[in-house]
């Protein structure tokens, strides 16, 4: 055991001491801890404790980091994984926590430390979308509280503390019942409302693009499609391995797909393959209309003079037309929502569905692209006629 020595403080009180070593530095250099405690027994407890620590490999050495300090680590660590839009999520979905519970030291964190901060997010923490000092919806709270779960698992891997004290603080039943009820999603277009969106859309310029995000890909996924790499009209294919997306709306990040599964080979229904060859004849048409001037980028989606659109100008289109046609605004990506609930109801096969969509989970898939509505469902009822006896249609008694 380490010596354990009796020292004398300035106020004249009397204290106990002693130098263990807990390890070596990245250089290599030998690290030593200095304990202070009331007693020798308390002394030689807290020794025989962090030797024990130290043999199993569970020593957490006293850190005055805080949790901005680890916000910052984390990131730091995430920064050669992740794409340049991710990562930016991940800060976006972190600043509230640097707000809150960045002053406080991380050792010092506490569940009700965690739970004040739950508390707050949904009164308090809005910035934008609505009036500032509201509170943020319980979905942008969940994605908020897992990010900060996440930063302090890697506290937990690193030995910056021995627990994860946000692992199991939850947004609150009550919250979640209450924004349901108050912020109900409009539903995705159905059948009907698709097909007039087709129809009025036809002699529009960028019908082809359209057609594609009803036919359930990302917007980003349209705005990166090429003409030469990804679509092959002998074969009626399209290849998803290339996207366009925005940054905050205004840097345009081009990258591969979203996920592995997300690179695929899509069928091309034959009305897309048709407004697909007819907005390749345009583009023809525009290319020698502005001759030199003309940008040749390859890109499908492009304006008159060939320069590559985005996925806002993708979205402003879509609403432009809804607002034309008089049909419900919903958002471009709901589409997708529309055309996955359509094939779903239509008997799709789950495995068929998922890679559709993208996904590596067909339920993943199901839970949160596939809605089916009350019109969806008129099948079952034919089912349950038969079920329950009813084989045709009877006259009303009282007539």
């Amino acid at each position: 055991m380490a010596e354990i020595k009796k020292v004398t403080l300035a106020n004249g009180k009397t204290r106990y001491r002693f130098v263990i070593d807990v390890g070596r530095d990245a250089t290599g250099k030998r690290k030593q801890l200095t304990v202070t405690c009331d007693t020798k027994k308390e002394a030689q407890d807290e020794y025989a404790r962090l030797r024990n620590e130290r043999r199993t490999g569970q020593l957490i050495l006293p850190s005055k980091m805080t949790v901005a300090e680890l916000i910052d680590a984390y990131l730091k660590s995430k920064a050669e994984d992740l794409e340049e839009t991710t990562l930016d999520g991940y800060r976006n979905r972190l600043v509230h926590a640097r707000e809150y519970l960045g002053e406080i030291r991380l050792q010092a964190l506490t569940e009700d430390d965690v739970e004040r901060f739950v508390a707050w997010l949904l009164v308090g923490a809005r910035r934008r979308g609505g009036p500032k000092g509201t509170g943020l919806r319980t979905p942008t709270v969940d994605g908020v509280l897992g990010r900060f779960r996440a930063a302090l698992r890697y506290a937990v891997r690193r030995r910056y503390v021995a627990r994860n004290v946000a692992e199991y603080i939850e947004v609150p039943r009550k919250a979640r019942k209450a924004d349901r009820r108050d912020n109900q999603r409009p539903d995705p277009w159905n059948v009907v409302e698709v097909k007039e969106f087709v129809v009025g859309a036809r002699e529009d310029r960028l019908f082809a693009p359209l057609l594609l995000s009803l036919m359930g890909m990302r917007p980003a996924e349209v705005a990166g499609l090429r003409w030469a790499e990804d679509i092959d009209f002998r074969a009626a294919t399209l290849d998803v391995a290339n996207t366009r997306t925005m940054l905050r709306n205004s840097k345009v990040i081009e990258k591969d797909t979203k996920s592995e599964a997300g690179e695929r080979t899509l069928p091309l229904p034959e009305p897309v393959r048709l407004a697909l060859l007819s907005f390749q004849v345009l583009q023809e048409a525009e290319r020698a209309t502005m001759g030199a001037d003309y940008v040749n980028s390859g890109y499908v989606f492009v304006d008159e003079i060939g320069q590559p659109l985005t996925t806002r100008h993708l979205r402003e289109a879509a609403y432009r037309l809804m607002t034309h046609l008089e049909l419900r605004r919903v958002r471009l990506y709901d589409a997708r929502h529309s055309c996955l609930t359509f094939l779903a109801v239509n008997g799709v096969p789950d495995v068929v569905l998922a890679a559709w969509a993208g996904h590596t989970n067909a339920a993943f898939t199901k839970r949160k692209y596939v809605h089916p509505t009350a019109a969806d469902m008129g099948a079952a009822v034919t089912h349950l006629n038969e079920l329950l006896g009813v084989t045709e249609t009877r006259s009303d008694p009282a007539m």
